[in-house]
């Protein structure tokens, strides 16, 4: 029986982490481009547009992100569309992501007082002129602290993508461990890699959230 040394199966575990990272990085960005586009449809004026949101969100909030990922990768299997894995893991991170990141800014655009939105319109501005010079900067200051929180979430809502196969770190913590047959140790470094990562992402929400706060006391 070949040995590990705890050095190899750290090395292992940080190679799958690169792809961890990756997957919500990609998962994290296309989510707030599909998410922004969602958003503007959602508080639009068009009754259609705003339908089509609403279903949107509810549908991928109220299923589960696993029974999202199967549908994906077997379900296009099924039809007899071939999808790699990363694929399948990272489009339904987006869309899931796009779903949850639109009901939060939605949140906070709907929190910008009424009166700002009559100021604007009272200088002439469209509406478009009125989301981009005064309502978003506002709605901005709000939602960071939740979207960087929200960043957790994917970052962990990645795991879940080992079960389509795709090797991200808490598949490769399964590969180690019926290789190495040392649990506690690969199981401790998995947990504490996911706390390296998650955890500046907390505290850097909480910093924006003052940051922000003392900027707009200053105004």
């Amino acid at each position: 029986m070949m040995e590990f040394s705890t050095w190899d199966i750290l090395r292992n575990l940080l190679l799958a982490t690169r792809w961890t990272v990756v997957l919500s990085l990609a998962s994290f960005v296309g989510g707030s481009i599909v998410g922004l586009v969602i958003l503007f449809l959602r508080i639009g004026k068009l009754r259609a547009g705003r339908a089509f949101a609403k279903g949107y969100v509810e549908l991928f909030q109220g299923t589960p992100l696993l029974m999202q990922l199967f549908l994906a990768f077997f379900g296009l299997g099924l039809l007899g569309v071939e999808v790699p894995a990363w694929l399948a893991a990272g489009l339904t991170l987006i869309l899931w992501s796009a779903a949850f990141l639109t009901e939060t800014w939605r949140g906070c655009v709907e929190a910008v007082a009424l009166g700002q939105w009559e100021a604007a319109g009272s200088l002439g501005m469209g509406y478009l002129q009125q989301m981009r010079y005064v309502i978003l900067p506002q709605a901005l200051r709000i939602a960071v602290p939740p979207t960087v929180g929200f960043s957790v979430q994917v970052m962990k809502g990645t795991a879940l993508t080992s079960i389509i196969g795709f090797v991200e770190l808490s598949k490769a913590g399964t590969v180690v461990t019926n290789a190495t047959f040392q649990p506690f140790t690969v199981y401790g470094f998995v947990a504490l890699i996911y706390f390296a990562l998650c955890w500046p992402l907390s505290k850097s929400s909480q910093i924006l959230e003052r940051k922000l706060n003392v900027a707009h006391r200053h105004h």
